[in-house]
């Protein structure tokens, strides 16, 4: 899944007839987290192989939302754990549903945050409201994600995709060019950062890519 969302965005930014993107979830929930199943799987090479092949995993799909160069959005249908979690920071907007949930559980999987969260929630949250997510794992309703600074918008869930679709054709509509530089300024400060993680220059929490 991680290779699919990676080849789907590459192609999307790829495409000059795509203006915009949207990741939402399927069915009552947009995410889960990841399928803690897999990480039981220890190839014959060890645990140090699984782990070096997961971190360029994780670094080749965070970078992936990095380098994104047309709007991003995240429809947040529903209840929301793990990475797509922490990745909505690297998208443009986000619309949440009213019966949405927010929560992060890498503290008490022995894990540390990804995504990037660390450098970003801090810096539109404030250090104390983003610890309360990335170190104590507390769950946000769609009301406290919009206060922090997570959501772009609540909806209500019976007016949900409606609002979503509206919203997404709506940017959609707008000057490509216009969008991309737009984005490209805005997200300029944060790319810098994350490129200097990427090569080991800036303290990373949970890899190099200062997550």
């Amino acid at each position: 899944m991680y290779r699919e969302i990676q080849e789907a965005l590459q192609a999307a930014g790829e495409d000059e007839a795509v203006v915009c993107a949207v990741l939402t979830g399927a069915g009552d929930y947009y995410s889960s987290g990841n399928d803690l199943s897999n990480f039981t799987n220890i190839p014959p090479e060890g645990p140090q192989k699984m782990a070096a092949e997961a971190k360029d995993t994780l670094k080749e799909f965070v970078g992936t939302f990095i380098d994104f160069p047309k709007p991003l959005i995240a429809g947040v249908n529903g209840p929301a754990v793990g990475i797509p979690v922490t990745l909505l920071a690297l998208c443009d907007l986000v619309y949440a549903a009213d019966n949405a949930t927010f929560h992060l559980s890498v503290m008490s999987l022995g894990q540390s945050p990804e995504g990037c969260s660390s450098l970003l929630f801090p810096r539109f949250m404030g250090p104390a409201q983003a610890n309360e997510m990335l170190m104590a794992g507390v769950k946000l309703t769609a009301g406290e994600a919009y206060e922090r600074g997570l959501v772009t918008r609540v909806y209500p869930k019976s007016e949900f995709q409606q609002k979503l679709t509206e919203n997404a054709l709506h940017i959609a509509s707008l000057p490509p060019m216009s969008l991309q530089k737009s984005k490209a300024l805005i997200r300029s400060s944060m790319r810098q950062q994350a490129a200097r993680g990427k090569r080991g220059r800036v303290p990373a929490a949970g890899g190099e890519m200062a997550v």
